[in-house]
């Protein structure tokens, strides 16, 4: 049986490399903690579907690097309409409530699972 992490990765990516605007808003938590080559913060669902929308990005997951009950990472081929080859990428997941509600997007599988841990034990001394 999935975790409710993993099955909640799902769901995020399945709704993103559809497209599917209204399932990608619910699918992430309000708000959802974005990072990325334009900016990190806080944003919307509406936001992020928005996003969805704007980028046609569609992120197929390679291998799943679990970091904590809440923390995986995912090493992801990252394609936009205008890519001609995928760009390999990481991205750090948070989830809670069955919803994702951190997607913070890195170059490489390294740097996210580095920041995946610096975020696990920064919440392991809360």
């Amino acid at each position: 049986m999935e975790s409710s992490l993993e099955e909640s990765i799902d769901e995020w990516h399945a709704s993103v490399n559809a497209g599917d605007l209204e399932q990608s808003a619910t699918a992430v938590g309000d708000p959802v903690v974005v990072l990325g080559p334009k900016g990190a913060g806080p944003i919307t669902p509406a936001q992020f579907a928005d996003w969805v929308e704007r980028s046609g990005i569609k992120l197929i997951p390679r291998s799943w690097h679990p970091v904590s009950e809440r923390l995986m990472v995912v090493e992801e081929d990252a394609t936009w309409p205008e890519s001609t080859e995928p760009a390999r990428v990481a991205t750090v997941f948070r989830a809670s409530g069955g919803k994702v509600t951190a997607a913070l997007r890195l170059p490489d599988l390294k740097a996210a699972l580095e920041l995946a841990y610096i975020c696990r034990e920064m919440a392991a001394t809360e």
